[in-house]
């Protein structure tokens, strides 16, 4: 009997023992098994919050890049509109009359500043009616013709456009000479350089095409300057 009792009871030490071992067991172990799926899962959603942002953030930025990326732009920049070819089609003819007035000025001047003048008005604007003609025919659009008779351009059929002289005050400017040449003609080429810039303001409000808007710029800038030399050389006078 005594035999039993110490054999139950070195039964229950043991199982104590055991339990006691696995209970210390089971507290340095779940603390390292929690550490590692808190890892896992830590890791798993640092990856997958990565990816929910930079997906739709990389969506997005693409999309902004497709909309406005510089090829887009130059795309944009490099389409005409309606306002272009009007524009190209009124310059042309609207030069080409400047230039008529400022090749009578040879001969006709008394004055060198009116002269020099005159020179650097064909010499600017010139080039401009070569591009201007480019575009137009590389929009398949039509070019405006001069005249046979003359060599700048049919006055009458140009008459409503802003700053555009008649065929009259033409004529006038072409029978001119000395100092009533020159006060005729800065009169006559101040109000030209106004509707040319008016034209142009409008291209630039209105135009699509880039280079078009581009060469407004520099009408409006050069020939408000040289409305401001003009009418400096007439109140000289």
């Amino acid at each position: 009997m005594t035999r039993m009792t110490r054999t139950s009871r070195t039964s229950r030490t043991s199982r104590t023992s055991r339990t006691s071992r696995i209970s210390r067991i089971s507290r340095v172990t779940v603390p390292v098994v929690v550490t590692a799926v808190a890892a896992v899962a830590l890791a798993a959603c640092g990856s997958g919050g990565d990816a929910g942002h930079e997906g739709p953030h990389g969506a997005a930025s693409a999309s902004a890049t497709d909309s406005g990326s510089p090829a887009d732009k130059g795309a944009g920049e490099r389409a005409h509109n309606a306002q272009d070819v009007a524009f190209a089609q009124g310059m042309i003819p609207h030069h080409r009359q400047a230039l008529e007035m400022a090749r009578l000025a040879p001969g006709r001047s008394a004055s060198a500043r009116v002269a020099d003048l005159a020179a650097r008005i064909e010499k600017a604007q010139d080039p401009e009616i070569t591009t201007m003609t480019g575009w137009l025919e590389a929009w398949g659009e039509k070019v405006p013709e001069p005249t046979a008779s003359m060599p700048g351009m049919d006055h009458s059929a140009h008459s409503g456009m802003p700053g555009m002289m008649g065929a009259q005050d033409m004529a006038k400017l072409e029978k001119a000479t000395g100092r009533a040449f020159d006060s005729l003609f800065l009169t006559m080429m101040v109000e030209h350089h106004e509707g040319a810039v008016e034209m142009a303001g409008t291209e630039q409000a209105e135009g699509s095409y880039a280079p078009a808007k581009a060469l407004a710029g520099d009408i409006v800038t050069a020939q408000r300057a040289e409305i401001t030399e003009m009418k400096r050389l007439l109140g000289s006078d």
